[in-house]
């Protein structure tokens, strides 16, 4: 009875919560900085939240932590990204389709914001097995990235496709359920905010959806 009690409490707390926010973003003046969306589950519906005291509640999924080794054999972890901005791809150096493609269109952000040290970008290994350290080095100088916030990553399959469909949402809702017995195959692009909050989703292959993402990067920079 207790444990109902406090569901229905905390359920009439968000509610509350929601329509508050609904209210403030209906009075907000239109001329402020323009917020991005939270989204909270793999269906990606977005959430539009003016009141950052309610983000923690409405909005509880985070990207999970994690380990993995870059291209200069350094292990990197969701320490690297604390406080900062991030966007995450997933690609294997064999792919001649559209892997070469993205990570030109990754490229275009790290032209833009090479210099800002609150910018990471992550491009996960989808055959790990098969990109090693050696040969995500070897991938990185045929792409020229000199960037040190730029990691192309590997490590275990399990925890990279885990990490990619329970925590970024890479597939959407109908990868969520799938295991790494199923290939990871996603052109999407995830932009994480500084609190590890999914902020955006874009097509890695669309250069119109890069020219946004790379706006979208802009308002969450002057976020507090």
């Amino acid at each position: 009875m207790a444990y109902s009690v406090q569901k229905t409490a905390l359920t009439l707390q968000i509610a509350f919560l929601l329509v508050v926010n609904i209210i403030f973003n209906a009075c907000t003046d239109k001329s402020e900085t323009e917020r991005l969306p939270y989204y909270n589950k793999p269906n990606f519906t977005p959430l539009f939240i003016g009141n950052k005291d309610s983000v923690s509640l409405l909005v509880p999924h985070q990207i999970a932590n994690f380990a993995f080794k870059d291209q200069n054999n350094q292990t990197i972890t969701q320490k690297d990204v604390e406080g900062k901005i991030h966007i995450a791809d997933f690609f294997f150096t064999s792919c001649g389709s559209i892997c070469p493609v993205m990570t030109n269109h990754m490229k275009k952000i790290d032209s833009t914001y090479k210099d800002d040290k609150n910018v990471v970008l992550l491009s996960y290994s989808v055959t790990p097995w098969l990109d090693s350290v050696k040969i995500l080095k070897v991938y990185a100088k045929r792409y020229n990235v000199t960037n040190p916030n730029w990691h192309f990553l590997t490590g275990s399959k399990s925890d990279i496709y885990t990490l990619a469909r329970q925590s970024y949402f890479a597939e959407e809702d109908l990868g969520f359920t799938k295991d790494s017995t199923n290939f990871l195959h996603t052109e999407h692009f995830l932009l994480i905010d500084k609190n590890k909050r999914i902020r955006g989703i874009y097509n890695g292959t669309l250069e119109l959806e890069i020219n946004q993402l790379i706006k979208d990067i802009a308002i969450l920079r002057q976020e507090d």
